[in-house]
């Protein structure tokens, strides 16, 4: 893929003097990067990293889908524990509230054990599905759903905070939009034809419907793990997947990236690092990803009951019609990441996906007619499927420094599961068939979306154009060099990226 032309960064030798003096020295190393190097570099690191980030992603997602209100009902899991009225409700949100609680202390601990911590963390994830296959009633189901919501959560922010660590600024939204964009599309199609193809097979002795599902997953999936023990590269700065001539490189692009140089150096965990990492742009990504999981995490039970009312389906193939919209979210994520990285941008891109859903909740109220209603569920996962990838790429991009990093995507994607929660108890049994208020929700949030990401673009055009003027250059005085290095995204010289 093509990079960036190191021009897109700022000239060292335009800073102000407090960055030339021997003191406060920038390493100036990152305009001698060849261009050709960098293109083999980040050609070698999409090889290496896209489908393996995509892979680990990829499982928790399917097996979150397959517990989804409609498969998870096919397949008879609440007469088989007995469960009613809202003990569904209940246990997808024990599920959230443990994703939410672990999310940033998950983040800090990648931070300093590194990657085999990612490993551990996948590697219980199929163990713990594993044990879902053999629940006996809702008191157990209920404690593999926590267990289950401590082992996932931090999957995803982890990984994109380790992307982080690999990719420019600008390249990053690209990288964060295939592996992330194209997981809950590809798990929600995969989710059904996954869930009607081992419901087709012959049972494992005890081993019935919807216990099929989670056996085989966990097995999947922590088989995966016991491979990242192995195979899960490190840091840059000392992973095995570089030679030494691309571990120079990998930190030079970092330092290309950064106002003060840090040559990969992770810097002290502290509290004032943590408690800033709360910027206005995060809680406006946050607040966003709060919309947009409500109304994706919506869709997977609405969509079956659309797809039910078009005709009388066996349970396989009304699985396999949940497929579609599922591929259409996928290729839309796709372009809408690679329209991003062209553009150099997160604003407008994300903006357009949003109205998309916008139309597609508004037909969905409007009408009860099964074929425009299924034609709104291709609007809402094509509009929702880029955008909570896009906000936390646009979060993740404007925060420094590493702590800041690491705690931003825990924050945005682990407080952002508040709005899968709200989902749950939005689409209730006795809103179906039509679930008008769920939908009625879904486009009020779509719609306060739109405004939040205008709000969110306005910020960062008006807080550039300060830095410009030198209105920020007061958090200078009297710093010394690892004072200005915490500044992070608070030093004048950063600059948000749109």
């Amino acid at each position: 893929m093509q990079t960036e032309a190191l021009t897109d960064h700022e000239d060292v030798k335009s800073r102000s003097p407090e960055f030339t003096s021997k003191e406060h020295s920038i390493d100036d190393s990152s305009s001698h990067i060849d261009p050709d190097e960098e293109r083999r570099l980040v050609r070698k690191l999409d090889i290496v990293l896209l489908p393996l980030f995509t892979l680990i992603c990829e499982y928790p997602i399917i097996s979150c889908c397959l517990f989804s209100e409609g498969n998870a009902r096919i397949a008879g899991l609440e007469k088989d524990l007995g469960m009613k009225g809202f003990d569904f409700n209940i246990a997808l949100t024990t599920f959230y509230i443990s994703f939410m609680i672990i999310d940033i202390p998950a983040n800090l601990a990648l931070k300093h054990f590194g990657p085999t911590f990612m490993a551990f963390m996948v590697f219980s994830f199929g163990i713990i599905a594993i044990g879902s296959a053999f629940v006996k009633s809702f008191g157990a189901l209920l404690a593999t759903r926590v267990l289950l919501g401590f082992a996932e959560g931090g999957t995803l922010s982890g990984l994109v905070y380790l992307l982080a660590r690999y990719y420019r600024r600008r390249e990053f939204v690209l990288r964060v939009g295939i592996f992330f964009g194209l997981s809950p599309t590809l798990a929600g199609a995969f989710g059904g034809l996954l869930a009607s193809g081992l419901l087709s097979v012959h049972n494992f002795g005890q081993v019935t419907r919807w216990r099929k599902i989670f056996l085989i997953e966990g097995i999947l999936t922590s088989g995966i793990g016991v491979f990242l023990f192995f195979f899960m590269p490190a840091d840059p700065t000392k992973t095995r997947l570089l030679n030494e001539r691309e571990r120079v490189l990998a930190i030079a692009r970092l330092n290309a990236d950064q106002v003060v140089k840090t040559s990969g150096k992770k810097e002290r965990t502290s509290f004032r690092l943590v408690l800033h990492s709360f910027s206005f742009n995060t809680i406006l990504c946050m607040i966003s990803y709060i919309m947009i999981n409500i109304s994706f995490q919506g869709l997977s039970l609405f969509l079956p009951t659309v797809i039910n009312s078009l005709g009388h389906y066996s349970t396989v193939e009304a699985q396999l019609r949940t497929v579609p919209p599922y591929m259409v979210g996928a290729a839309w994520a796709l372009f809408a990441a690679w329209i991003s990285y062209r553009m150099k941008q997160r604003c407008i891109p994300i903006f357009s996906s949003v109205c998309l859903q916008v139309v597609g909740y508004a037909i969905a109220i409007s009408t009860k007619n099964p074929h425009a209603r299924y034609a709104a569920c291709f609007l809402s996962v094509a509009g929702g499927s880029p955008s909570g990838p896009m906000y936390l790429t646009w979060a993740t991009d404007n925060s420094a420094p590493d702590t800041m990093r690491a705690v931003t995507t825990a924050v945005v994607s682990g407080f952002g599961q508040l709005g899968s929660v709200i989902a749950v108890w939005t689409y209730l049994p006795t809103d179906s068939p039509d679930y008008h208020h769920g939908n009625t929700l879904n486009l009020s949030t779509s719609v306060t979306v739109c405004f939040i990401t205008l709000l969110g673009g306005w910020y960062i055009l008006r807080e550039n154009e300060k830095r410009t003027r030198g209105e920020r250059d007061y958090r200078l005085s009297g710093k010394t060099h690892d004072e200005m290095e915490q500044l992070g995204y608070l030093h004048p010289k950063f600059r948000y990226q749109l």
